[in-house]
């Protein structure tokens, strides 16, 4: 490729970082932004790297936390954004929080005198055909854009919502109550016969669960998210709501099933839950997406027998969202399988957060400098948080069931004789983190 040009749409946190990357590479770096001449409804200025949402980038543990160790890595790859929050962080406990004016206006203060940066404004509403591009246009792409990409990708694979249903860690789940069974034993292979994991209810547990779904703290949509928007998706709640048997008529209908540990036992209702990602360390509760507030969905989902002590990789929700079904479109340098000079970065890739999309942002800009520069550079091993992510957005993750995803220690390959469960978890996550370290420092050695 002649062209050692690299033009990046959106100015948010993932192509601010791009940009930064590919530019301390030695490409010239085109970054294009509709804003502030195309304003949105969620943003207030036209800087770089506005945070439109909360001001925390979560926790800052690099040894007992997965975000954390996002940052470390970060901060060796050396990323603006981090940078740029560690220069405006506020008091927040174990957390880091910033200055959110201040963050956005030195980003874009260090992007704009960057020798090789340039900055184009108008909105982009097609996929060129020539040239490389990054698209990071997030959660809130525009109309026109978001048209371009479905005609590209199929509409079946760019959501306009998420409708998360909750994540559980399968280490925390009781297998002495719960047990794996597909309906009626379906699959020709006893993986696909046993693809789910099984939690069985009595009337009366059924009936007290009915009765705390209907009197949990629930968040109200926004404007236009409306109840008929989700229709294909209904909040569990909204269908509890609509009758008391309802839900045991839908997702937690017991017929064809049998309970492994008490065969003789017809339960009234099941919940199941179904394998999230390959390795088989993440579970969703299959149907369970929900509106209600955070506090209350543990407190709900607690009651589920086999989930008693159940630890949550992500909870539930329902949001007006931009992402692409990226294990299907995407290869693992981020690519569009079908117009492979397109890559696409942050939330619109499926991460969700932050600092997930950023660190997408990161390695798509070092991924499509490499291959500009003619350089063979694959994204980080799949034991570094960075490459966990990227790992599991472009083929880690059940393609049917895809949506957004924080960084979290599920998506991560176990660590040989580490005792599972609570009481060894904290020695095992500063396993993850240790072989992390070592690891991406190793890849980013490789590359200089």
């Amino acid at each position: 490729m002649t062209d050692k040009t690299l033009h990046i749409v959106g100015g948010g946190m993932a192509g601010s970082e791009a940009a930064w990357q590919a530019a301390n590479l030695g490409i010239n770096v085109v970054l294009h932004e509709m804003r502030p001449a195309v304003e949105t409804f969620a943003h207030q200025t036209g800087n770089f790297g506005e945070m439109v949402c909360s001001n925390s980038f979560r926790s800052d543990d690099d040894e007992q936390n997965a975000v954390g160790l996002l940052h470390w890595e970060m901060r060796a790859a050396n990323g603006l954004i981090m940078a740029s929050a560690d220069e405006h962080k506020l008091p927040a406990g174990g957390a880091l929080a910033v200055d959110r004016e201040a963050f956005a206006e030195h980003i874009t203060a260090k992007l704009k005198s960057h020798p090789n940066v340039s900055v184009e404004y108008g909105e982009i509403t097609d996929l060129p055909d020539d040239g490389m591009w990054i698209f990071a246009t997030g959660p809130l792409t525009s109309p026109k854009l978001g048209e371009a990409i479905a005609k590209e990708t199929g509409t079946d694979r760019l959501a306009f919502f998420d409708a998360i249903a909750p994540i559980v860690y399968a280490e925390s789940i009781d297998m002495d109550v719960a047990w794996l069974q597909s309906r009626y034993d379906k699959g020709e292979t006893e993986e696909e016969q046993k693809a789910y994991l099984n939690c069985p209810m009595t009337k009366d547990q059924y009936e007290a669960f009915i009765d705390a779904l209907l009197a949990a703290d629930k968040t109200e949509f926004h404007e236009g998210e409306t109840a008929g928007y989700f229709d294909g998706c209904l909040p569990i709640e909204v269908m509890a709501e609509r009758g008391r048997e309802t839900l045991r008529h839908g997702p937690m209908k017991p017929i064809g099933l049998t309970n492994a540990h008490k065969p003789e036992e017809k339960a009234y209702a099941v919940v199941q839950l179904r394998r999230d990602n390959a390795l088989g360390t993440l579970y969703n509760i299959v149907g369970f997406q929900t509106k209600m507030k955070y506090g209350a969905q543990t407190e709900v989902f607690k009651m589920i027998p086999g989930l008693e002590n159940a630890s949550f990789a992500r909870l539930g929700g329902i949001h007006r969202n931009t992402f692409l079904n990226s294990p299907t479109l995407l290869d693992d340098q981020m690519r569009l399988k079908s117009r492979p000079n397109i890559r696409f970065a942050g939330q619109v890739t499926g991460v969700e957060g932050y600092v997930e999309s950023s660190a997408m942002g990161l390695l798509a800009g070092r991924l499509a400098a490499a291959e500009l520069l003619g350089v063979e550079m694959g994204p980080p091993p799949g034991t570094t948080a960075m490459g966990a992510l990227i790992h599991h957005i472009t083929g880690g993750a059940e393609a049917k069931t895809f949506q957004p995803m924080n960084v979290n220690f599920g998506l991560f390959p176990p660590l040989d004789g580490m005792r599972g469960g609570r009481k060894g978890r904290k020695e095992r996550y500063k396993g993850y983190t240790d072989r992390a370290k070592e690891e991406f420092t190793q890849w980013l050695e490789a590359q200089s």
